[in-house]
């Protein structure tokens, strides 16, 4: 069964890609995770298509969480969802790299969308040290 979906959403390819590298040396399953960085000419922004497409490729039929970084992303994303209304697609407010470590672990133990969503937005409360 494959798990609930995640894309990262980030001005910058380079740390969305770098994200989901991270997320996939944690053990997640391929194409779980779906990077949307950067804009469709390679320069620092967000993309609504980019996101869209990510969108779709992250749902396997078990929902989508979407973790966008900052600013503009969180707009382009909620446009998105907007225009592209599901019940089970989530923008979901939480650190972008504690969040998506969250969220894609409780993701890969098989847990349901409500139960990632939780797990993302409660790492902004997670201590360091």
């Amino acid at each position: 069964m494959k798990p609930v979906g995640i894309v990262l959403v980030s001005h910058s390819a380079e740390l969305a890609s770098g994200l989901r590298a991270l997320l996939d040396q944690l053990g997640v399953q391929p194409g779980s995770v779906i990077a949307a960085g950067g804009t469709a000419d390679g320069r620092i922004g967000t993309s609504y298509d980019a996101i869209a497409a990510a969108v779709k490729d992250a749902d396997h039929g078990r929902g989508v969480v979407v973790l966008p970084d900052l600013g503009s992303s969180v707009i382009t994303a909620r446009a998105v969802l907007e225009d592209h209304a599901q019940d089970d697609v989530v923008l979901v407010d939480a650190p972008f790299v504690e969040g998506a470590v969250a969220a894609a672990v409780t993701a890969a133990s098989g847990a349901d969308l409500a139960t990632v969503t939780t797990s993302a937005r409660e790492a902004r409360h997670a201590t360091k040290f």
